[in-house]
């Protein structure tokens, strides 16, 4: 797979499975270098034989919702100005007609249990910003006032835009289209839609969630206040009326929950995805997300988050009958669990596959999944076990070409199990290898069509990974076990599993070796060549470098580094790659993104300049434009150019033969 092949990396979303499971229906998305963006349609798939059929034209349809009565499909699409609006199309296919003009753009949308109406959250925008006013930059737009502890978030930018929640009715897809107003009739601000939607909450506070109470009446949603002084994870379960009144809170912050997902159940049970942050309010470390039930006397747990994690990125709940379907990461995998309301768990899928989202409908069951042939596709679920696979969307990648990388677990210094993964090229070698770290920490590398991986092993390197001690999916202990220790058993794990694999497989020639990673990978590269001086090259890519200058700049500043490093100025540095950058002596590219909020720019800045002074081999590379997501959600051509970047290191530190 080449650089530029990154535009057959087709992933599906999560699915809809109308109520009978005759059909489904689902988003796709891929980099288009063309378009220099990610685009993709509706598709629908008619049960159990019938082939997926394109059902719309948008450039980037998303997020698709069925209507309760199965014929309208809500979805996500932006408009002309790239605000995401919400739209519905008839089920069986048709013209989509808008039904939003949020100038703030909208971030979700739900059906009402009766269909009629539409709840969604949207961000409000302040007049004279973003926009608003036509002709002035945001240069020109006045200062902003920030008396909150947080003021900006990766990908987003300043917090000064609330999302706030809606109500609109909603419209028959058949129904009259919206027209774009001329300028000198109307304003922007008062441009009119299908029906004018009400706003139901209001203030400085965002609201994040829009879940339906069982009999219509009200809204579930979880308010997010900015701290005046210290950071608090905890979070709120908040009952918003439909016809006005009072809010009413179902979950205080006393639970000391931090809750991801609100869901509820037919019958009104309400569910909640999260996990607890303990008494300190930012306990997040290896969290241990799990499912619990809301009860009379406070939420009850149903999983067990020392062995269970329920929180990958899209993870989300579906109930089947009396039952919860939650998706849970392991080793590597995602897998789809059975929850019943006394807290047994089975298993509805596993083996080779992450799922990525599911739908459920009386016995069947669909799920999005990718796999290491595929970044992407839909299966059809019977009993516990995948039946069978519905879509091809993975055709494209594998004629290029796909390695499929072998699994290992090496037993460490220690004797401690690590478990991970080697991808070779074709051929006897031997051939140069490169160790590879992922980020969080608390995150894994997963079995999944991977590109970073795969355009490596193309252009002839073998690449080593593995999930060493921090990392998420082998329990919660595992996770939690490098807190304020980073470098330490995390490095030993990620050296040894190196060191087991390379030594044991004549393939890799362990005396032409690189090392790179990016967010937590690239903190742990900085750390290796600052103590292991073997390696020809390394690429230290957006990381988490410089503990002391974290807080007050990084959009998790506020609670990251007290709890992964401590606040203890010899323990920070203990654990501080900028405070070994002098014992560096190898040549290093520092790849970073301009707007970058997660780990700012600076990190990488200071630990170049560090390099420099330090007399290595040094060169910096900055993404214009781009944030912490270069790598997965960049401008395809950023993601390209990297990629050329990256190659070009490698040919002249580590060339291959």
């Amino acid at each position: 797979m080449r650089a530029v092949e990154i535009e057959s990396l087709v992933s599906v979303g999560r699915p809809a499975l109308s109520s009978d499971g005759e059909f489904a229906v689902y988003a796709t998305s891929r980099p288009d270098v063309t378009a220099d963006r990610a685009v993709g349609q509706l598709w629908r798939l008619d049960l159990p034989d019938g082939g997926p059929r394109r059902l719309t034209r948008g450039v980037a349809d998303r997020a698709p919702r069925l209507s309760p009565d199965d014929s309208t499909i809500a979805f996500l699409r932006p408009d002309g100005r790239g605000r995401a609006q919400v739209f519905v199309v008839p089920a069986a296919g048709g013209e989509p007609v808008q039904v939003t003009d949020q100038p703030g753009g909208v971030t979700e949308a739900a059906w009402s249990p009766d269909g009629t109406r539409l709840a969604f959250t949207a961000r409000v925008v302040e007049p004279g910003r973003y926009g608003t006013v036509e002709g002035r930059d945001a240069a020109a737009e006045p200062p902003r006032r920030i008396t909150g502890i947080r003021w900006h978030a990766n990908g987003h930018g300043y917090l000064d835009r609330p999302a706030h929640v809606f109500v609109v009715d909603a419209p028959a897809a058949d129904a009259e289209p919206f027209y774009e107003p001329a300028p000198d009739v109307v304003t922007p601000e008062k441009r009119v839609v299908a029906s004018a939607p009400r706003q139901l909450t209001d203030g400085a506070t965002s609201w994040s969630g829009v879940t339906w109470s069982a009999d219509g009446r009200a809204l579930l949603s979880l308010p997010d206040d900015i701290e005046d002084r210290a950071r608090d994870l905890r979070s709120r379960v908040v009952e918003v009326g439909v016809e006005g009144g009072e809010a009413r809170e179902l979950l205080s912050t006393d639970a000391n929950l931090s809750i991801d997902e609100v869901a509820v159940a037919p019958d009104g049970t309400v569910f909640l995805r999260g996990n607890d942050v303990g008494a300190s309010s930012v306990d997040f470390v290896a969290p241990g997300t799990g499912l619990w039930m809301l009860t009379e006397t406070g939420p009850r747990p149903l999983t067990d988050p020392e062995t269970i994690d329920l929180g990958e990125v899209g993870s989300h709940v579906s109930f089947a009958g009396d039952d919860v379907l939650v998706q849970d990461r392991t080793r590597g995998r995602v897998r789809l669990l059975r929850v019943t309301r006394a807290g047994e768990v089975s298993e509805v899928l596993g083996g080779d596959v992450e799922v990525t989202g599911h739908a459920v409908a009386g016995a069947r069951v669909v799920a999005s999944v990718a796999s290491p042939t595929s970044f992407g596709e839909l299966v059809l679920v019977e009993g516990s076990a995948l039946a069978r696979v519905l879509t091809d969307h993975g055709a494209a990648v594998r004629e290029h070409g796909v390695v499929i990388p072998e699994e290992h677990e090496v037993a460490g210094r220690d004797g401690y199990p690590v478990h991970g993964w080697v991808a070779v090229p074709e051929g006897e070698g031997p051939f140069p290898v490169i160790l590879q770290i992922h980020g969080g920490p608390y995150a894994s590398y997963g079995i999944h069509l991977f590109d970073e991986t795969q355009v490596l092993v193309d252009a002839g390197y073998a690449v080593v990974y593995s999930n060493p001690r921090g990392s998420a999916g082998y329990g919660r202990a595992h996770g939690r076990s490098i807190r304020q220790a980073m470098g330490t058993l995390d490095y030993f794990d990620v050296i040894d599993f190196f060191d087991g694999v390379v030594d044991a497989d004549p393939r890799l020639d362990a005396d032409r070796v690189g090392v790179m990673g990016g967010s937590y990978g690239g903190y742990m590269t900085a750390w290796i060549i600052a103590h292991d001086h073997r390696f020809a090259g390394a690429i230290v890519e957006r990381g988490f470098l410089d503990p002391t200058a974290f807080p007050g700049s990084s959009d998790i500043g506020s609670f990251f580094g007290q709890e992964y490093v401590g606040t203890d100025p010899a323990l920070m540095a203990a654990q501080s790659p900028m405070a070994v950058v002098d014992q560096v002596r190898t040549p290093t590219l520092v790849l970073h993104s301009e707007l970058d909020f997660r780990c700012p720019l600076e990190q990488a800045t200071r630990y170049y300049a560090g390099l420099k002074q330090a007399g290595v081999e040094a060169e910096m590379l900055v993404f214009p434009g781009e944030d912490h997501e270069l790598t997965r959600a960049g401008r395809p051509r950023h993601r390209v150019q990297r990629f050329d970047a990256v190659l070009d290191w490698w040919q002249r530190h580590l060339p291959t033969a």
